[in-house]
Parts: structure tokens; sequence; C-alpha cells
């Protein structure tokens, strides 16, 4: 225990030095605090020195509170996994992150946190990804190890997690730890008397063990003396905001205040009298989690698989001059502060950085660190090989949706024996059927570790869906919880790098609730999560349904959303081959050398959006030029290509390819000036565009993008109209690539009810409106187009 005593402090002093570094000696050209959360650090860094330093194994996987990310760094810098620069670089360019990031941070992230809530969710779904994994023969030979959450108590208050908690007791949830540090302090305030005791109902109603760390050996040693047990009833009784201010009053205030309570009680009275306020202090702020020891004792004893919430108690800003002050969790110590507690802490001037400073017996320490188990693997970043991807053809139905082809397409994945089908696991938020991953599930089954028949099969109750749980199976069912559906893909779309097997993750939800979660997609994104992600219906073409369920500002977030390639084809063909494109797309990891033909880094891979809708469309003849192929996966090609004198494209994303095409032949009865421009990813061709424009500016003027080269042969005063079944801020750019007038139809306002045909009048997406938009644009032309 004395190992872990020492690194205690020295991980208390790296991430505090660290901080102050950051914020009172390198230079500040801002002047804007930079920040760093030296209270909400210390509060922890009792708890994961037990935690990484004698509970965890390589195979155990964590989720670090974001705040306590200096503590992260400081126990990688000890370990000699982060150079001396990165930390005095911290929150600073090129520097070790503000919050732990598995793609910004070197050193051995797991799961990147941040956004509060999302990182203790992961946890659960990731737990349940390693259960899929290590139940097929391709993965039998994983080490399952458990997911741990690091979590603030304040994040407690995340409604997500709670719908984690839901959705793991659905599951069978296992081999979780979240360890809750219960400083009862938040950014504002202090936590509710009484809370965690609602709480602790909640988890023990899905499932989960609590335990409760609430004193350490001091305190615990104290209780067992003459006199104890009444200190014991005092602590338990005192309110959280009372504790944390006379924390930071100190020994002597302790003192006074217990006295009034307790004094003249004989035995207590003497229990306070031994010891000096310096030791009183100790004492008091001994909780559980402030206690190396206890922690270390805790997580020992927990021998079986069961999902665990420890509810460990701290200080906020434990060990330090700004302990317990409500103000602490953005504070920082001044200068003074910090010159007094380093002569505290025993760390000579001038030896700030060095991890074993004041440290008596380091040989003794470094041998304890070469034989921490956590560690002897190195860092844990797997990988995996790549899978071939099987030919994919489009269906052959004269007339289809394209939600109906992406269930299509995955049914004959899986009547297949590729090894990637065998990879793929799909996931949907209680929308299974409705997004046409029927079929699919039919023949792959659902997972579960123990098998379910389905009742109605045994009965011979005729229904469509077949509801096979299976070991086997390759589709997780979830309940109507988005948030969820993002963490699974997020969690899935690691695995290659979390176990060393490639997961295939496929989900699907109905468009509009792609923004109910859309915080938890950012942060799947961020990890560099690799996954498909179908997001159907989509539009007012879902016209029945109207209002809420019909989607308008989606495109535009598959344009903004970094590490995810949106597309939105209209036809089978096009979804077939940009389907093949993404099941490669999703493996590749490159080192982002931009593609010179379209400017796009794709050989960096990321994960890919698909906006499907159930409007059917009759299909094109075939096609397989590779203008079409190429095109198609570029962000678009010519449907119609302009002429020398062309005067007007009409460039059309999505369900309304229809319309756009018919509109374009009635105005060629009259005129053959007109183009039909077909945009399958608005978000490639302008990722294109803008990363083409960068490169001209840095000297290289042949940078031309696909979309620039599209346009290139469109005379000046040719119009573009664009149209689209979503924000016309989709395609309203195009004019600004070279200076064409543009028109922008689109989808501005809440959906409606009724039909396709009267909601796409009503929106001004239909070919009427198209039609008499070009009339407007060639007033005074020789002829002018009847409807």
């Amino acid at each position: 225990m004395s190992h872990l005593k020492t690194i205690e402090q020295r991980l208390l002093w790296l991430s505090h030095w660290m901080i102050h570094n950051a914020n009172h000696v390198r230079p500040n050209p801002d002047g804007i605090k930079v920040g760093g959360h030296q209270a909400s650090s210390a509060s922890m860094v009792s708890i994961m020195t037990a935690l990484y330093f004698s509970a965890l194994r390589p195979e155990d996987r964590v989720a670090v509170k974001p705040h306590a990310s200096p503590v992260f760094h400081a126990m990688q810098y000890l370990m000699g996994n982060l150079p001396r620069e990165k930390m005095e670089a911290f929150r600073g360019f090129g520097g070790a992150q503000s919050y732990p990031s598995r793609t910004k941070d070197v050193d051995d992230v797991d799961f990147s946190t941040g956004s509060v809530g999302l990182g203790v969710g992961i946890t659960a779904l990731a737990s349940m990804v390693q259960d899929f994994i290590a139940a097929k023969d391709w993965g039998s030979d994983v080490a399952t190890g458990r997911m741990v959450a690091l979590v603030g108590d304040a994040e407690m208050d995340e409604g997500n997690v709670y719908e984690v908690l839901q959705e793991g007791w659905k599951n069978g949830l296992r081999n979780t730890w979240w360890i809750i540090d219960y400083n009862r302090q938040s950014l504002d305030g202090i936590v509710r008397e009484g809370l965690f005791g609602r709480i602790e109902k909640i988890f023990d109603a899905f499932g989960w063990d609590v335990v409760r760390v609430k004193y350490g050996a001091l305190q615990r040693a104290a209780f067992a003396e003459p006199g104890g047990d009444r200190l014991r009833e005092w602590i338990d009784a005192c309110p959280n905001a009372e504790y944390a201010a006379l924390t930071y009053m100190g020994g002597a205030v302790w003192r006074k205040r217990l006295m009034d309570d307790l004094g003249d009680q004989g035995d207590v009275t003497a229990l306070i009298d031994r010891r000096s306020d310096a030791e009183l202090a100790a004492l008091m702020e001994n909780l559980g989690g402030n206690c190396v020891e206890t922690m270390a004792e805790t997580f020992a004893r927990i021998d079986h698989d069961r999902p665990t919430c420890f509810l460990a108690y701290t200080i906020k800003g434990w060990g330090t001059p700004i302990a317990g002050h409500k103000d602490n969790h953005g504070g920082l110590m001044t200068k003074a502060q910090m010159a007094e507690w380093q002569r505290h802490m025993g760390v000579p001037e001038n030896q700030e950085w060095e991890p074993f400073a004041g440290v008596a017996d380091v040989d003794g320490l470094k041998a304890f660190l070469a034989s921490v188990p956590f560690f002897a693997k190195g860092a844990r970043r797997y990988a995996d090989a790549r899978l071939p991807v099987p030919g994919i053809e489009a269906p052959k139905d004269r007339e289809i949706s394209t939600q109906t082809a992406f269930g299509k397409i995955l049914d004959e994945l899986a009547r297949g024996d590729s090894s990637l089908a065998s990879r793929i696991l799909t996931t949907s938020p209680d929308v299974t059927g409705t997004t046409s991953l029927g079929p699919w599930v039919n023949r792959r089954r659902l997972f579960a570790r123990e098998a379910l028949p389905d009742a109605f099969i045994e009965h011979r109750i005729p229904s469509t869906a077949k509801w096979n749980f299976a070991p086997e199976g390759q589709h997780i069912e979830l309940g109507i919880a988005e948030m969820n559906l993002f963490l699974l893909l997020g969690a899935a779309g690691l695995a290659h790098s979390l176990w060393g097997k490639r997961v295939i993750p496929v989900g699907t939800v109905y468009d509009p609730f792609v923004h109910r979660g859309l915080d938890a997609l950012n942060y799947a994104c961020y990890q560099d999560a690799r996954f498909i992600i179908a997001g159907t219906p989509s539009g007012v073409t879902l016209a029945p349904e109207g209002g809420a369920h019909q989607s308008i500002g989606t495109p535009l977030t598959g344009i903004a959303q970094d590490g995810l390639a949106a597309f939105e084809p209209a036809f089978a063909d096009e979804l077939a081959v940009i389907m093949e494109w993404a099941f490669d797309y999703l493996q590749r990891d490159g080192e982002g050398d931009p593609d010179e033909r379209t400017w796009l880094r794709d050989e960096t891979g990321g994960s890919v959006y698909l906006r499907l809708t159930t409007k059917p469309l009759e299909q094109p003849g075939k096609r397989a030029d590779d203008a079409f192929r190429q095109g198609t996966i570029d962000g678009a090609y010519w449907l119609r290509p302009p002429g020398p004198n062309c005067s007007v494209v009409i460039a059309y994303q999505g369900a309304v390819a229809d319309e756009a095409i018919a509109a374009a032949g009635m105005i060629a009865e009259h005129r053959r000036d007109i183009a039909v421009l077909a945009v399958t990813s608005a978000d490639r061709l302008n990722a294109g565009w803008t990363a083409a424009q960068r490169e001209r500016a840095r000297g290289n003027r042949s940078a031309r993008a696909h979309v620039e080269r599209l346009l290139d042969p469109l005379p000046r005063h040719c119009a573009i109209l664009t149209v689209i079944d979503g924000h016309p801020a989709t395609l309203s750019w195009l004019g600004a690539v070279a200076g064409h007038r543009t028109i922008p139809h689109g989808v501005e306002h809440f959906g409606q009810t009724g039909t396709i045909g009267d909601l796409a009048r009503h929106f001004g997406i239909d070919r009427q409106t198209i039609v008499n938009a070009v009339n407007e644009l060639t007033v005074g032309a020789p002829s002018r187009i009847a409807g």
C-alpha cells in the first residue's frame, strides 16, 4: 500500500503542476484563463491510483471523467507513455488534451470523454459489443474485460445515463463498473441532500450491485475508538454544504465545530483532543474515495461479473488549499498557494516536472510500476485485417424506394457466406421492421447470450418477423432511445481497435430522430468509430406521418458532421454503388493524403450516413459505366449533360429525382438548353470544393474539385435551380462554385400530413413549381413553357 500512496501523491502533484504551468507559468498571448479543473482532478486521484495500479488488467477499458484528464495524463507521464513536452503544452496546440481523446492524445485513451454522460454510457454498450464478439466463432479467443466509467456525480443528472441502465437490464449487462466521484459539488453548487439514496434505488431496480465507499481507513480506525460511534453519527448527519465549508476552513475550525456539537462527552472529547489540527483535518477529510487503501481493498473484493456501481465519497479539491470551496470547480490555486503547497508536497524547486521528485525509495517504486498488470502489455490499440467486400448488385425492381432497396441489399448479403456478412452487426431503436431490416434479422437472428425461441413460431402463428434470439445472432434490438443507438454504433465501430476484431455496424433510425441522438453521433465520430447509419424514412415524402416525423435539417447535419460521409441516393443502383464503397470505406486507415482528383481524404476512412426514403421511384435502365459509378461516390454526375448554350441546370438530391426529371422533360419540349445534375452527396461535393480552395491558397493553382470540373462547361449566364426534400441550403451553395445564379427549392418549415403530391406542391418541390421557376428565369426569352 505504501507504493500506492506514493503514486497517489505523485499524480496529485503532477496533475496540478501541469494545470498551474498552463495558467501561470507559460506565456498566455490570449490573456484568457486556460483552466484545467484542479479540484475535480484532486477528488479522483485516489480512485484512479487504486484502479489503474491495483485493480485493472490489460483487457479492461476505462472512460475517464473528463475533468480528471490531468490525472490520466500525469499517470501516463509517470509510466513513460507521455513525453514531457505534451504535459507542458496541456490545453495548448499539440499538447495533452483538455479531456481524454482517442484521436488527439498520444497516450493510451480507451474512450474519448468530454460531452458529459456519454463516456459513462458507452462503457455499458461496449460491454454488450464485447459479449457479441465473444459469442462468435471468429471472436471466441477475445479476452473479456471490465468496461469501467469514472463518473462525476453531476453527470448523474444526464438523462442518457438512465436510458443506458434500462438498455443494459434488457440485454443482461455484465462486466461493467461505474465509479462515481461523489464529491457532492457541481459547477454551480452543492448536490441536493439524499439524492443518491434515490439514484441507488434506480440502480437496484435494474440489477446493479451498489457499493458505498464512504469512510477511509483513518475514519474507520477512529470509529473503533471509544466515542467513535458518536463521531460517525455526526459525519452521517452533516449536510453536504456544511461539510465542504468546514473542509475549506481547516483543522482549527473542524475542532471548534466538533467540540461545539460533541464536546463534554468524555470519550468523544478525548478522541478529538488526541489529534492535532492537521491530524484532525486529515481524519475528517479521509472519506472512502480519498483513501487509496480503501479503494484498492474495495475493488479487490469484487469477484463477480454483475454490473457494479461504486459510490465513492470524496472531497472536491482534496489535499489542496482549495479543498471544499464552493467555487473550486473552475478555480485555480494562486501562485502563492502553489508555492506553499509545493513545500507541503516536498517537491524541490526546479524539480516540478521530475516524475519521482521527493520519492524516498525510487528504485522500489520503479520496480513496483514495472510490475503493474494494467500496463504490462504497453499500448492496447489493436487492429484487424480489412474484410473483402463482395460485389453488391442493385435490386431489379422496376419501381422501388431507396429504403426498400437498402433492405434487399442487406438481405442478399445475409443469404451469402462472405466474411464481411459474418461481421455485420445491425441495430435499431425499436424500428427494425419499419426501416427494412426485417429480412436481414429473419436470416441472421437477434443476438442474446442465451438462446430464446420465438413463441409465435413455436405456436405456428403466421408472422413476417422471426424473432429468434441466439448467441450467433447479428442484430441487437434497442429500445426507443437514439442516444443508445449511436453509443452502440460508436462502441461497435471501435471493435477493431478495442478487441482486435473488426465489426461492421449498421444502424437504422427514422431520419428526423437522428437529431435526438446527435450528441452521441458526434461523440462516436469524434472517436473515429466506423459505422453505417441509415436515416429512413426521410423528408416530407413521409407524407401521412406529418409534422415531427418529417426531417428538414438532416442533410445539413450530414454536411457539417466531421468523420461522416453523407449520401442521399435517389435510385437503387446508386445505393448499391454507395454501399459497396461504404463497406470498404469503414475499414480504411490511411495517412490522410488527399486524392488529387477530388481533394477528399478518402484513404483515412470514416463512417457513412445514408438518408433514405419510402417513396418508390421508377428506376433508370442498367447503368454500369465508370463515370456513373465514380460520380455517385464523388457526389454527383450528369443525368442530362449540359450543351454549349445551356441556360438552366436542375440540380436535385434524393427523392425529388422524379419531379426534377419530369420538369426537365417538360421544359425540354420547348428548349434544348437544359441539363440535369444528379447529386448523391452534397456533403462530399462541398468538402472537395472547400479542400481544393485551401490547396489553391497554398499555391497549387492546378487543384480542382469534382464539382468544379462538373460545372466547368456551363456558360456564365447559366442558372442553377436546386431542389431537395430537405433544407434548401443543402444545395444553394452550388452557385458559388463558379458564380452562377442559383434558385434553391426545398423545405424550411415543419411538415404536414397529406399525400406526397400534396406536400410536394405545398413546399414547392414538385415539377410544376420547378417549371414555373424556370419560366421566371427565362422571362423575355422567345418561348415560355406551359405546364
